[in-house]
């Protein structure tokens, strides 16, 4: 399968595709006084901010996780203990590796003008990584219960745990993001406002100051 060339825009810079479309970062820069290259910025550090986030708590459940098989209760598991334990510690792995991708990725970016490309590579990766941190924390909470109360009581607490991340990461932001609510109306900067008040009749024009 032959994968075609972007074509070049009219000023002669190739056209970016799809996934790098830079419209969206240009209408917010126009809409805020900013360079593209400040909404950029903004973006980028941001990202890293949520990532921290992310991260810290993805390292604290790892760390639990690689000293749990060297505790003595480990070797009372059953075979369900042990399947739960395997998704829990592949998920945090997988988890871990993905949020830390973005790092890797702005050093080999680095200096190279492609910082578009990195704010919409981490913010998938981001997604990704929060992603498998619901089955991380689901089984670990799964696991842990099953062994402290039972399995019947460490089930529902797992499927209470799963419940809550999917409607407070998922499905409560993309209700509002498909209703809209919270919507700053666009003004394109330097713009006056459609809802100014109008001067009465005579009222001279401001002076220059």
């Amino acid at each position: 399968m032959r994968v075609e060339e972007n074509p070049s825009s009219e000023s002669g810079e190739p056209a970016s595709g799809r996934l790098f479309d830079l419209s969206s970062a240009i209408l917010s820069a126009d809409s805020r006084g900013e360079t593209v290259d400040q909404v950029l910025d903004r973006n980028l550090a941001e990202l890293l901010q949520e990532l921290r986030v992310a991260f810290t708590g993805v390292q604290i459940l790892f760390a639990f996780l690689l000293s749990l098989a060297f505790t003595a209760r480990f070797q009372e598991l059953d075979g369900f203990g042990i399947g739960l334990y395997v998704t829990a510690l592949m998920s945090t792995a997988v988890a871990t590796m993905v949020l830390i991708a973005p790092v890797s990725f702005h050093r080999l970016l680095f200096r190279r003008r492609q910082k578009a490309a990195l704010v919409v590579v981490a913010d998938r990766l981001l997604l990704v990584g929060l992603a498998l941190l619901i089955p991380a924390i689901s089984s670990s909470v799964l696991l842990i219960l099953d062994v402290a109360i039972g399995r019947a009581p460490a089930v529902v607490c797992s499927a209470l745990t799963t419940t809550v991340g999917l409607l407070t990461w998922y499905a409560l932001p993309l209700a509002i993001r498909r209703s809209g609510h919270g919507t700053v109306p666009h003004h394109r900067h330097g713009h006056a406002s459609r809802h100014r008040v109008p001067a009465p009749e005579g009222t001279p024009p401001p002076g220059p100051g």
